[in-house]
């Protein structure tokens, strides 16, 4: 085993770990409480919450669903560190929407639990429950996006989700200007399978200006990165479902990729910001054939996203502004065509002390192509929300 000759790349290596942990809760930000033992282990901790206040008006005339409700969006516990210069681990637990519309049921739950092995800088592995490797936007640190939050349906895959179980080796090559990704997981279990197969997932991405070296991204660097990225991903798993459920018939194959960019340029007049994703997800059509109960609507589905940002020059104040918009078009492969949807909205970060302590507003627009007078979930609406972060 050959340790790295360079400084930069040593340390690197070493701390690349607990980038990869923080970035999957709170990105590359300042660190918590750090306990150290032996020659080279620690033991980091931090806290983060999201605290929303949200309201919903649907302007369909058949529907009085309207709803106010403040809630916590994520309320996370991380625990992350190294074993030694090679092993590293991350733990968090979370409990998810306390009080979102009566919800109460303050379950505590692991949304991570992995360990990591690094071998050269391209050479890495990861073992557990982790970020499913598939979207840059999911690759996003939820703590650290442009808008308020990721899309709420297309950047997370039909099985798994955001986050998956098993093992991904991953690497930086050609001085972290090239890094690709494979990951073999779970991907979709249970009864409506007609075979247990694995899930598998490969990304590369390509960094034109500053490298994106860690295993998460961020929705904005705000001015600290020169950022050009492309990217691409693909994933499949065989055999997720029946097209003929009750009969047991039909065999179809999960197939889906994406290609993304995402660009931040700072510069003496602010930082502008960039990024945009397609997506085609497909299982040989089965939702509409006569699949099981359990199949997602988003199984079948081709869509796109855009976001921008402006990150003003100087503080405000004692903070600083951000104002940012995003468009969403979503195109579900389903014979009604009552889920197509677009999305459009636009708001203003205020950056307290950066990412740790800010607050955030969103204005945003949905529309359907064709209202479900039935479904409230279906029918057009306007939504805005004011959330506080916080994180230690």
């Amino acid at each position: 085993m050959t340790h790295t000759n360079t400084e930069e790349h040593h340390i690197r290596r070493y701390l690349a770990p607990l980038a990869l942990a923080l970035s999957a809760a709170a990105g590359n930000l300042q660190a918590g409480p750090t306990i150290t033992y032996g020659d080279e282990g620690f033991l980091t901790l931090n806290y983060g919450v999201q605290i929303w206040a949200q309201a919903r008006d649907f302007t369909t005339p058949t529907d009085s669903g309207d709803t106010t409700d403040i809630f916590l969006r994520r309320n996370r516990i991380s625990l992350s560190g190294q074993y030694n210069d090679y092993v590293g681990f991350y733990a968090q637990l979370e409990s998810q929407s306390d009080s979102r519309q009566g919800n109460d049921d303050r379950s505590v739950f692991y949304r991570d639990a992995y360990v990591t092995f690094d071998w050269t800088d391209s050479m890495r592995f990861i073992a557990g429950r982790f970020k499913n490797t598939f979207s840059r936007e999911n690759l996003e640190a939820c703590l650290e996006p442009l808008t308020i939050d990721r899309g709420e349906v297309l950047v997370y895959t039909p099985f798994g989700g955001t986050r998956d179980t098993g093992v991904a080796m991953w690497g930086n090559l050609a001085d972290a200007r090239l890094q690709y990704r494979l990951a073999v997981t779970d991907g979709r279990e249970g009864d409506e399978v007609v075979k247990d197969s694995p899930r598998l997932t490969g990304r590369v991405h390509w960094s034109l200006w500053d490298p994106e070296y860690d295993y998460g991204y961020r929705g904005t660097y705000l001015g600290t990165r020169k950022v050009l990225t492309l990217g691409a991903a693909y994933d499949y798993q065989a055999d997720v479902a029946y097209s003929d459920f009750p009969n047991r018939e039909g065999s179809s194959d999960y197939k889906a990729w994406t290609a993304d960019a995402f660009m931040e340029y700072p510069s003496k007049y602010g930082t502008f910001t960039v990024s945009g994703a397609y997506f085609d997800y497909s299982t040989d059509d089965a939702i509409n054939e006569n699949p099981d109960s359990a199949l997602p609507v988003n199984s079948e589905l081709k869509g796109q996203y855009a976001k921008a940002g402006y990150l003003f020059p100087n503080k405000i104040g004692i903070g600083r502004l951000q104002l940012f918009a995003r468009y969403e078009n979503l195109d579900y492969g389903i014979d009604n065509g009552r889920y197509d949807n677009q999305w459009i909205g636009g708001g203003a970060n205020y950056y307290i002390y950066g990412q740790q302590l800010k607050v955030t507003f969103e204005y945003a627009n949905i529309n359907f192509d064709e209202d479900d007078p039935t479904t409230p979930a279906l029918q057009d609406y306007d939504q805005a929300t004011l959330a506080l972060q916080l994180i230690f």
